[in-house]
């Protein structure tokens, strides 16, 4: 793969590339900081592409992994409510009832929702990103559809 084909593909996942890492990470320049990352790791690593046609694929699972290389060595855990209760109040208008759902699962099950539901990728296609079974995707994606719709239900409770 040459210099401009490289750039070319990574132009075509950014936006996916942003939707995973933000599944995996809280704050905007972590997620800048990891596919900078990854995208520097995987031009160095290019000759180790069997594929071409494999590209983002690739590129995704080193995202993934730079994502959770940030998040062990870097930055500690911050609650979901103290990040929540220190966003500005105009930052949180942004956001939708169904983001804050998402954000709310667990990390393996909403990195799952958002590679089939966000980015469109198939059962198939995630079986190979994540490295996991396809009965496991599948398991994690039915299991993210029950709490996401638990979630919502309480919040429309909330707002009635």
């Amino acid at each position: 793969m040459n210099k401009e084909t490289f750039i070319a593909n990574v132009l075509e996942a950014e936006s996916t590339l942003y939707h995973v890492s933000k599944s995996i990470l809280t704050h905007d320049q972590d997620c800048e900081d990891a596919v900078q990352g990854a995208i520097l790791k995987a031009y160095d690593k290019i000759d180790t592409l069997k594929k071409e046609q494999y590209f983002k694929t690739w590129l995704i699972r080193i995202l993934i992994n730079e994502c959770y290389d940030l998040k062990r060595k870097e930055y500690p855990e911050v609650p979901y409510e103290e990040y929540f209760e220190s966003a500005k109040a105009e930052d949180r208008k942004d956001y939708s009832e169904l983001y804050f759902a998402i954000r709310n699962l667990p990390e393996r099950i909403r990195v799952t929702i958002v590679l089939y539901y966000v980015e469109g990728y198939s059962v198939e296609e995630i079986k190979q990103i994540l490295e996991i079974p396809s009965g496991t995707v599948k398991s994690r994606l039915a299991k993210g559809r029950k709490l996401l719709k638990i979630k919502l239900e309480n919040m429309e409770a909330i707002y009635e």
